[in-house]
């Protein structure tokens, strides 16, 4: 399949959170069409295997294929983790496949070395030492502390974020002894940037917040633009999928993408 720099980026997360990355790249690149495609009859894929996790990623990378995506990127941590390599190998040459793990670690090789690090995630992502096993490879002497936080997902998208409850719940995540003294806190899941002034508010402004999201578009926008591939006139309408409709998932794409989004229903499994 052939694509050009006017060919829409593809998007896929386990549901709706990996809509903040959508947004981010929607901010840094407002010429480029998107598809996002949200796996809201298999959520969430923190508690799938890994074989599961695969399947699901082929399967919806087929569908961002057949769209005709110029790039692939994996909005969900667990499914980065899962399912990176076996993407690249079954893609190929159709279309490049970007995760939201490799562009923060490359981040943090370029900004932190010699620092301690702090990094918030799900049980998932955090018993999978994926950032880990990564960081102990660049060999910059990064100290990289974990905490997996499985609260703040399901605060967030039950709309409790901002206020004195969500607060309360990330102070006492944020107290860990791990996470003293770092300079920097990697929002290891694509919700964590709905509270992320929370989070600034716990460390007085006096830790770096690093956002996934951001920083995958930042690291998107770099490679669409060093192959030539940078779209420079938006031709289609973003486009948002997903593989089960409920108008309570439809409401709450507001939260994520910050305006309403009209989501289409698209099985993956007849």
């Amino acid at each position: 399949m052939n694509v050009d720099k006017k060919s829409p980026i593809g998007i896929f997360d386990s549901g709706i959170g990996g809509l903040t990355v959508a947004h981010a790249i929607r901010a840094v690149l407002p010429q480029e069409s998107l598809i996002y495609f949200g796996d809201t009859a298999h959520l969430p894929y923190g508690d799938k295997s890994e074989a599961a996790v695969q399947a699901y990623s082929i399967k919806i990378a087929d569908v961002l294929l057949n769209k005709g995506c110029k790039v692939i990127v994996i909005a969900c941590n667990s499914a980065s983790s899962a399912a990176y390599e076996l993407l690249k190998e079954y893609t190929g040459k159709r279309a490049k496949v970007i995760n939201v793990i490799d562009p923060m670690v490359n981040y943090l090789s370029n900004h932190y070395e010699g620092k301690k690090v702090g990094l918030i995630g799900t049980k998932r992502t955090v018993t999978s030492n994926v950032y880990g096993k990564k960081v102990k490879a660049l060999k910059k002497n990064i100290a990289l502390e974990s905490l997996a936080t499985p609260l703040l997902v399901p605060m967030i998208e039950e709309g409790f974020f901002n206020n004195k409850i969500s607060y309360e719940i990330i102070e006492k995540y944020l107290q860990h002894k791990d996470l003293q003294n770092i300079s920097a806190l990697v929002l290891g899941c694509t919700h964590y940037p709905l509270v992320k002034d929370q989070i600034n508010k716990f460390f007085n402004n006096k830790v770096d917040i690093l956002d996934s999201s951001e920083v995958t578009a930042d690291y998107l926008k770099k490679y669409l633009s060093d192959t030539g591939l940078l779209n420079d006139e938006h031709v289609e309408d973003d486009h948002f999928l997903v593989s089960d409709y409920t108008e309570s998932f439809e409401a709450s794409t507001k939260i994520f993408f910050k305006e309403r989004v009209k989501l289409e229903r698209h099985i993956l499994w007849d």
